[in-house]
């Protein structure tokens, strides 16, 4: 007596929404139809076999074909990724002078004072005890503008305070003027470099925008660079040096004439000379000083003639 062949499962019963999504997760849909034959048990020699079997039986032709089962899983399609967003570059050296939430409502020459002051454009802020803006006569007809402050101008936030800023003040003296009467005092470095050295050019163009912008508010009639950096970053950012210019440049061949930079829709005119502090070191070149600051006077009066004709 021939043993039955054990039944099959019962199919289950998959809608098309069920056959989708098992699909979209990769899992193939089959089940072996009625009158599929029992899986043969993988064995290397087959048990109980009649003689005259073959091997594999081909299934009678009236019966459906049985769709091949797919060896691996169906591609996902790929997710759809959101680009990354375009990296920005890197910002320029020199930007324009920031604004700082505190100086919201002041005026605009106060409000750039206090931005100074809490400035953390590059890294002289950590070793500061005062950020040193600037100070004098807030409508004046001369910008007087050095390189950096020192360890004086640093303790009291002023600039020219220490034994440089008392020669200032005789040579202020020596051409009727005083400070904070039609003058005022900046630098371009607005925080002292450590040991008094000389600013690099990444602390020059970080702290030069607020120079710039003193220069825009105050609108002098005249300005006197003292020290080579205070003339090249002024010269350069005027247009009248180029900065391959400005490197090969020493300060004795730009002093002893009238340069004119048009900075922030000003054409001004400026004379270079000597930094207070060189001059300490070197009395002799005293002369040389006195000579461009008769030169800036010569210019001044020139204007105010041109105005008066």
């Amino acid at each position: 007596m021939q043993t039955p062949a054990p039944k099959h499962p019962a199919i289950p019963r998959l809608n098309q929404r069920h056959c989708a999504m098992l699909q979209e997760m990769g899992v193939p849909v089959w089940w072996p139809a009625h009158d599929d034959p029992p899986p043969i048990p993988p064995t290397n020699q087959p048990a109980n076999r009649p003689a005259n079997r073959p091997v594999a039986e081909v299934p009678p032709a009236s019966a459906a074909p049985r769709k091949a089962v797919p060896t691996t899983s169906p591609a996902l399609p790929a997710p759809e990724r959101t680009p990354p967003a375009a990296v920005a570059p890197p910002p320029l050296l020199r930007t324009a002078a920031p604004e700082h939430p505190a100086t919201a409502g002041l005026p605009d020459l106060e409000a750039l004072q206090a931005a100074v002051q809490a400035c953390t454009r590059c890294h002289l802020a950590q070793g500061r005890l005062c950020a040193v803006p600037g100070s004098g006569d807030s409508r004046p007809d001369w910008l007087i503008v050095g390189e950096a402050p020192g360890e004086e101008e640093d303790r009291q936030g002023q600039p020219f305070v220490g034994p440089a800023g008392q020669l200032l003040d005789r040579m202020l003296a020596a051409m009727q003027l005083a400070r904070a009467q039609k003058v005022y005092i900046a630098n371009v470095i607005k925080c002292r470099p450590p040991m008094n050295r000389n600013p690099s050019p990444q602390e020059i163009a970080a702290c030069s925008p607020y120079l710039l912008r003193q220069v825009a508010l105050l609108q002098p009639r005249l300005i006197v660079a003292m020290g080579r950096f205070a003339a090249l970053t002024l010269l350069t950012e005027g247009g009248a040096l180029t900065a391959e210019q400005a490197r090969q440049l020493p300060l004795g061949k730009l002093r002893g004439r009238v340069h004119t930079v048009h900075v922030c829709g000003l054409s001004l005119p400026l004379v270079a000379t000597y930094h207070p502090a060189y001059l300490l070191r070197s009395p002799a070149e005293k002369g040389k000083a006195w000579a461009d600051l008769c030169l800036a006077m010569d210019t001044m009066e020139r204007a105010a003639a041109g105005q008066r004709a």
